[in-house]
């Protein structure tokens, strides 16, 4: 049976929503007893980091304008830095659905960012749309602490995921032209590289406290599915799912998540769902199909 491109594109986009579902529960379970948070984010981005080199060597040979390297820098700080930063902090203080919920923001912040930045016009009902949703992430913020034992400073940890949504809102407005520009495996590995640069100094100390033989082997096995899966394999997934399917259409997947996350949260005996989720889920689903509607063209 011959599956077609748009077919195994659709097949990418579930497994790299699946893949970084299963990050929520995953990466929880290895810090802070293994990997304190920040030196968790210097091994994830070397890994991944050498994996996207390696994999260079079967992409073409491109040589990217001076220029386009200040980009880079901004897609480095943002979308490997920033974005990476916080969210592990925010996870390993939060639960794993509260932060799945509030990583659904992401359309949202890049539309409040597009409309500052490149002067995209705003019309009421996506007003409207961006105030649902962020009542719902403010919901989740302020009340979503639940009786969780595996969260320390859910306040604290939301606020960071919610930083995290932002930063990666900024990168993905940043990175637009790049895309466009090189080969996804010709910016990346440079991308990677700085952003290793950037989380090094934070990271550092915590790197060398890893006590590398009291981590089990199900704890290498979970940091390995962290760099491969969850990083490596979802960048290469959804490069091919964006190639042939519309961004908005990629975009979609990332509304699949807090679901997966959810069920593979409470499957693992990580989390427990209560009304605040529920309702602050409901509100952000709300607010992003407000936003990402296409307008009607009146005749």
């Amino acid at each position: 049976m011959h599956m077609s491109r748009r077919t195994l594109a659709f097949c990418a986009a579930s497994f790299a929503a699946f893949f970084y579902a299963g990050n929520y529960s995953i990466a929880k379970d290895v810090m802070p007893h293994y990997v304190e948070p920040l030196g968790f984010i210097v091994l994830r981005v070397l890994g991944a980091g050498l994996l996207f080199w390696i994999i260079s060597f079967w992409g073409p040979k491109e040589k990217i304008e001076k220029r386009d390297y200040i980009r880079i820098v901004g897609a480095a700080i943002f979308g490997v830095g920033i974005n990476m930063l916080s969210f592990f902090e925010g996870l390993n203080l939060t639960t794993p659905i509260s932060a799945s919920v509030i990583m659904t923001t992401v359309p949202i912040c890049v539309l409040i960012l597009s409309t500052f930045l490149l002067r995209e016009k705003l019309n009421a009902l996506k007003i409207i749309g961006i105030l649902i949703g962020l009542s719902g992430a403010l919901t989740i913020i302020l009340y979503g602490s639940g009786n969780n034992r595996t969260a320390t400073n859910p306040t604290l940890g939301n606020i960071l995921v919610f930083i995290n949504a932002l930063s990666y809102a900024i990168y993905i407005i940043i990175i637009k032209k790049i895309t466009q520009k090189y080969h996804p495996f010709t910016f990346i590995k440079w991308m990677y590289s700085l952003g290793f640069l950037f989380v090094l100094p934070f990271g550092y100390q915590q790197l060398i406290n890893i006590q590398t033989d009291m981590i089990p082997v199900s704890g290498y096995l979970k940091i390995g599915y962290v760099l491969v899966f969850a990083t490596f394999g979802t960048y290469i997934l959804n490069i091919f799912a964006i190639r042939e399917l519309k961004p908005t259409t990629v975009a979609v997947f990332i509304y699949v998540q807090p679901l997966l996350a959810s069920i593979l949260a409470i499957g693992l005996g990580k989390d427990t769902l209560d009304i605040v989720k529920i309702t602050a889920a409901i509100l952000i689903f709300s607010g992003v199909y407000l936003v990402t509607r296409k307008q009607k063209k009146l005749h």
